[in-house]
């Protein structure tokens, strides 16, 4: 079970700096909603999992924590009849833990929850759990008083309680923890930390449950990553901090680039898989280049791919005398590159397997112990580390930018000796920005956004809520205008599948998985639009050191303002909505209020039934392990295209939602075909071209039995829709064997028939939405 440090400080008053103690003095605002002593709640609709084809999945295996009504609290002055009014406040008995890696702001949750706990009755006691879950699980406990608070208030760290192995995941710790909250009459337990963290609270607020046990489970969301991120959780606390303490040393690092004009700097980023911290540094300091681990991944871009990006950059810098820049990397790039990604799949299969680090390199197999070889010593060295619990790579210590520089390095170097560059020797320096900024003093913005979570969970237990995450929403607004509620934690939650045909199989058990970023959203775009001029004019921006009093203060993450959010608010807004309607359109009303009313309802329900489906939800689909093409998706085209570099040739393949339907389903052959039973084929045009010479295109057409060729063309490279060009017989004119060589041909090249499923998902979804995008269109020019 591990042990805890029973001899350490936790709690212990601290000395503190001149900074320190005027941090301490700063008190947090509360949003209307939040003060006085009532909890007034208005209770939503059910929620449901933003995941629709996993709902299913979700509601059985929480099966008395899923589909619990949202939770809107009220200030005073809200006019809402059905509210329910909680006067009442008995003593309670409320733990808290720390189960996630420090971020800054936490302990503010803390006091937050202590603050509300005691206005409401100061009878209540409150009990933190030290050294993280392994205190839980072994009842290490202290009270949380005004006086062990008084130098943890708006300070750094988890210091107060500490942290340890951040899980409650097997049989045997959801045990302990269980038997921990009945030895100590618990009525609510707190459990503060991210993704893992908060799929583990639900997971125990489902077993506490069904076992009639009476503790209530809260969870909070605070990470540094910032990856817990859904339509009810905006950002988390600790992730401005991080981004600003980050940013000033980067700027930092930008400013002596351009001082000295003769180093790269290539800095990692902690953040996880996900690259939320990056995209936000990116966005504060503009350096001159970011990679994200969303845009490899979705390009599919190989180690080689981005070491060729990279020294064509620092190629058309040198053109313009420029021989120093910066570059960010997150720390989750590693596990985004696909051959890296699939070494350390390899490698923790072979862990698991008991197979010890020394013969773990003579293990893999050939193709894997060929890159393997290939990478330098001392990266071969920490991907041998064994993985995290939750089966990824200890990514903080592997040192993916000193990779990068290496083989950039190499690369210029080959360049200039073979004359097709010839600037200055490239130089770099790297680094790793983490853990400074991990205990940093937290920003007022994380300070106040702590403390209101804090007493937000108050709330939730005074409506007796289980299962539940505190959220606020609108923060990007000031805090008199944050809007507080709760949600069902397994609302937040997806099933990690394949694609098996539309209907998915659903694969692993569902969870609060790390949201990516999101290259379709607002603070990625304007990256993208400013990208150019970050890479070649050196506008570097500098943010300065936190500030905690001024304008300074006041400012937020760049990525949260500039996204369009308050999924709570907008909530309660169509709920209103709704009741207005209602109250127009009764018994009595007139015949044309009636029939308009009917005429948007239509129009209205047929548009959400198609967005709310299974095909159109939000939900990405996984591509398949082996799935070697980059996927091009234009808004408004009615086919996609699948593309990428194979042995030196340039494989392109279009896909179509034009399905061929041209066979007729026979009412009267006595078969069992229905319509939707019935799938169409998928229509592809393959072309294959090298650098030099003749292009080469197929028409295929994909269904449920084969890949069927119907017809192949040799095409003049300069002229490809010459109308007299000879294109060879018809294709099934041609000798079997040689159909046979073809087929085997573009097996080779990717284009084989494991792909239809996928790809029949992926453009019956593609259909529906330019299907409402349509309808959308239809309706304005109509209305207009």
């Amino acid at each position: 079970m591990g042990s805890v440090a029973m001899d350490s400080d936790y709690g212990a008053p601290r000395e503190l700096s001149a900074l320190q103690k005027a941090r301490a003095l700063y008190q947090p605002d509360l949003p209307p909603c939040l003060q006085g002593t009532a909890v007034r709640v208005e209770y939503g609709d059910t929620a449901t999992a933003a995941d629709v084809a996993g709902a299913h999945v979700i509601s059985q295996a929480f099966p008395h924590t899923y589909g619990q009504p949202l939770a809107h609290f009220l200030s005073k002055t809200a006019n809402v009849p059905d509210a329910t009014i909680i006067t009442e406040h008995p003593v309670v008995r409320v733990g808290i833990v720390f189960s996630g890696r420090q971020s800054p702001g936490g302990h503010n949750v803390i006091w937050g929850l202590y603050d509300a706990i005691k206005a409401h009755n100061s009878n209540s006691k409150f009990i933190g759990f030290l050294g993280g879950t392994d205190g839980l699980f072994a009842q290490k406990t202290m009270e949380i008083t005004e006086e062990a608070l008084s130098s943890y208030k708006n300070q750094g760290g988890y210091d107060m309680l500490g942290r340890t192995r951040d899980q409650i995941r097997t049989t045997e710790q959801v045990k302990a923890a269980m038997a921990t909250c009945q030895a100590l009459k618990l009525d609510a337990l707190v459990i503060i930390g991210g993704v893992t963290s908060n799929t583990d609270a639900a997971q125990l607020a489902e077993t506490f449950a069904e076992l009639k046990c009476p503790t209530k489970v809260v969870g909070v969301p605070v990470t540094l990553n910032g990856d817990l991120r859904n339509q009810f959780v905006e950002t988390t606390v600790g992730f401005d901090t991080i981004c600003k303490v980050n940013s000033q040393l980067i700027s930092n690092v930008c400013t002596d680039a351009l001082s000295a004009e003769k180093y790269y700097y290539f800095i990692r980023l902690m953040g996880r898989k996900s690259s939320h911290v990056a995209l936000e540094c990116a966005l504060q300091t503009h350096p001159n280049m970011v990679i994200l681990g969303e845009e490899v991944s979705m390009s599919k871009l190989t180690i080689f791919d981005i070491t060729k990006q990279i020294c064509d950059a620092v190629q058309a810098r040198a053109e313009k005398d420029k021989y120093h820049g910066v570059v960010l990397i997150p720390e989750g790039l590693v596990e985004s590159i696909p051959e890296l990604y699939a070494l350390l799949q390899e490698i923790h299969g072979l862990h698991n397997k008991g197979v010890s680090v020394e013969n773990i390199s003579s293990s893999l197999s050939p193709w894997a112990s060929a890159l393997f070889e290939f990478l330098p010593p001392f990266i071969r060295k920490q991907l041998l580390l064994h993985p995290e619990s939750d089966d990824s790579a200890q990514l903080s210590q592997i040192e993916t930018e000193k990779l990068l520089a290496q083989l950039v390095e190499i690369e210029m170097n080959k360049r200039l000796k073979e004359g097709t560059y010839k600037g200055n020797k490239f130089n770099a320096i790297c680094h790793f920005f983490g853990y400074q900024a991990r205990g940093a003093l937290p920003s007022k913005f994380d300070c106040d956004y702590a403390y209101v979570l804090g007493h937000v969970c108050y709330h939730i237990l005074a409506a007796g809520l289980n299962g539940y995450m505190a959220t606020v929403t609108n923060l990007k607004s000031p805090v008199n205008k944050w809007k507080c509620g709760a949600a069902p934690i397994t609302s937040m939650m997806t099933v990690k599948r394949w694609s098996r045909g539309p209907a998915a199989s659903q694969i692993g058990k569902p969870a609060v998985h790390m949201a990516s970023v999101d290259l379709k959203g607002k603070a990625y775009e304007l990256l993208r639009q400013n990208s150019s001029s970050f890479l070649m004019e050196d506008i570097y921006r500098n943010p300065g050191p936190l500030q905690f009093e001024g304008s300074g203060a006041e400012t937020k993450p760049i990525s949260l303002c500039v996204e369009d959010q308050d999924y709570m608010g907008r909530i309660k807004q169509l709920q209103e909505y709704l009741e207005k309607v209602k109250s127009i359109v009764k018994p009595g009303c007139s015949q044309d209020v009636l029939k308009a009313a009917l005429s948007a309802m239509a129009s209205v329900t047929e548009m959400l039934t198609i967005m709310s489906s299974p095909a159109f939800s939000g939900q990405h689909i996984e591509l398949p392990d082996d799935f070697p093409f980059e996927v091009i998706d234009n808004p408004g085209d009615q086919s996609i295209t699948l593309k990428r570099e194979f042995a030196g040739e340039t494989i392109k393949a279009a896909v179509y939602t034009n399905f061929d339907t041209e066979e007729e389903l026979d009412e009267d052959d006595g078969s069992d075909n229905d319509e939707e039973s019935f799938k169409p084929a998928i229509q592809m045009v393959v072309t294959i071209q090298k650098p030099e010479g003749p292009i080469l295109e197929f028409d295929c057409n994909f269904n449920d039995d084969e890949l069927a060729i119907e017809s192949m063309r040799v095409l003049n490279r300069d002229d490809p829709d010459a109308e007299n060009m000879y294109e060879g017989p018809p294709f099934s004119d041609l000798d079997e064997s040689l159909q046979k060589a073809l087929h085997r041909y573009l097996e080779a090249r990717g284009i084989k028939h494991s792909l239809h499923d996928w790809l029949y998902e992926y453009m019956m979804r593609k259909d529906e939405k330019e299907y409402v995008v349509w309808l959308k269109n239809m309706k304005e020019f109509i209305g207009n």
